[in-house]
């Protein structure tokens, strides 16, 4: 088995437990999948799974200033002008290494602000995600192990 016929295993089943059962707590599917993608595209594994939590938070925490900054501005284009400060913000953390992952955290103040701005909902939601992202390579990886074939063609054994 590949490690993408196991992935697809594994995600499939943990999206499906994930899309059934987050909303009867209170969380967002979608937000839990953008946290999900962005672990896979931060490179996977601990460091992933780091800087996904990172720059995901970091990208709430960024969406809850564009709205403060919004709210003390007065004028026709108060919200333009807090959001080209935010996104600046956004991009001039990325010399902190676990910030430095510029997608995480645009994916995270969108996900606040598709949250209707619950910062709550966002950050709990893109946490599980991110853990959600891990425990299927994690899945993946065991399956590739157990069912895999090794180079020469022959049935990988679990050790």
């Amino acid at each position: 088995m590949s490690f993408f016929v196991a992935a697809g295993i594994s995600i499939g089943v943990l999206a499906g437990i994930w899309a059934q059962f987050c909303g009867n707590i209170g969380l967002l599917a979608w937000i839990g999948f953008v946290s999900w993608a962005c672990f896979y595209a931060a490179g996977g594994g601990k460091a992933g799974l780091g800087k996904t939590l990172a720059a995901n938070l970091s990208g709430v925490v960024w969406g809850v200033v564009i709205v403060a900054i919004m709210g003390l501005m007065n004028f026709p284009f108060a919200l333009g002008v807090a959001v080209v400060i935010g996104a600046f913000m956004m991009c001039a953390q990325a010399h902190i290494k676990y910030l430095a992952f510029i997608p995480g955290s645009f994916a995270g103040c969108a996900s606040y602000f598709g949250s209707n701005a619950d910062w709550k909902v966002a950050a709990i939601s893109l946490i599980c995600g991110a853990i959600l992202g891990y425990l299927s390579e994690i899945i993946a990886l065991y399956l590739v192990k157990i069912f895999g074939k090794k180079a020469d063609g022959s049935k990988s054994t679990a050790e």
